[in-house]
């Protein structure tokens, strides 16, 4: 198999994963309960999937790059996972090993959206699970956040009525307990967020703003764009941004385009053309100038190294 970004929904990760265990609610949720396998190997390419995720660490150990970014999980580590991040697992524990084992909760954006639950309320920001996306349960928090798993699956299993409604009100409930325990955990870890004292109008324009980027950024660059969107001046809306993240309202649109562009760069086979046309750059000129300016050369990672390599022989004008 390539190295190369699989797009992969629900369906399709029911199919690949080799389960133990599974209880699943149609094609909009489902949790498998999931062993050490050679199937496992598709996990080793970079998968962006359009539903969230949840996996929970039982036994063993993995590395796990989210956006290019490595995280380590163990026994006891959840990670949360939203659409359309790139997730790729680099490291499978001891491979072979029997004693690997983890748990995926895996939910619609169509499922999660009919529930009444406000996943964005929940985290706060969307800049919580671009930051930490995992948190380390300790025994007690494991034992709870099972009691749920458990009664969903007695659910599903039933044949009472209403099951759709009664698991929406389960999952809800247990995203309740998930978003508050990432939040003290990364109260722990990290020094008070720049915008944690501003309203809750400044913060929820913060994070319409972060949708509209996660969705247009690909198109999209210019402050007016998202402006008009928010009914603010472009000034208005990059202090507002500033005051909640911290960064600047171009910084985080600028820091979207090159994550897709590395994403790209890196497991894609598109050419440099197609990329810069994917992204809505005029030409490979400006793409270039724009990448150099926001990124380093990884001298540690040889396919990312060569991507730059390959951008820097393109001719300086178009």
């Amino acid at each position: 198999m390539p190295d190369s970004l699989l797009n992969i929904g629900l369906k399709q990760i029911r199919k690949l994963v080799p389960v133990q265990n599974e209880i699943q609610l149609e094609d909009d949720f489902f949790i498998m309960d999931v062993k050490y396998s050679d199937n496992l190997q598709f996990l080793k390419y970079p998968c962006r999937s359009d539903a969230y995720i949840a996996i929970f660490c039982k036994s063993g150990e993995l590395n796990v790059e989210i956006n290019l970014r490595s995280y380590k999980v163990v026994k006891g580590t959840l990670f949360i996972g939203t659409p359309g991040n790139i997730i790729k697992i680099n490291r499978l524990g001891n491979e072979g090993d029997n004693g690997f084992e983890f748990i995926v909760v895996a939910i619609s954006k169509e499922y999660l959206s009919s529930i009444s639950f406000d996943f964005k309320k929940i985290f706060d920001d969307r800049l919580k699970l671009l930051t930490e996306p995992c948190v380390q349960l300790d025994d007690r928090n494991i034992a709870f956040c099972s009691k749920y798993l458990d009664l969903i699956g007695v659910i599903l299993s039933s044949d009472v009525p209403n099951k759709r409604e009664a698991v929406g009100s389960l999952i809800a409930s247990l995203f309740y307990v998930l978003g508050g325990l990432m939040e003290k955990s990364a109260a722990r870890r990290t020094p008070e967020l720049p915008g944690a004292a501003v309203n809750t109008r400044v913060k929820l324009i913060f994070e319409h703003f972060m949708a509209l980027v996660t969705e247009h950024h690909t198109s999209e660059r210019n402050m007016a764009f998202y402006a008009s969107h928010l009914g603010l001046t472009p000034k208005y809306l990059s202090k507002l941004i500033k005051q909640v993240s911290g960064r600047s309202a171009p910084d985080w649109i600028d820091s979207f385009v090159i994550l897709e562009a590395k994403n790209m760069l890196k497991y894609t086979d598109d050419s440099i053309k197609e990329i810069v046309f994917k992204l809505h750059f005029p030409n490979p000129s400006v793409f270039y100038k724009f990448f150099k300016a926001h990124t380093e050369i990884d001298r540690k990672s040889t396919r990312l190294n060569s991507s730059h390599l390959k951008l820097s022989r393109m001719p300086s004008s178009a």
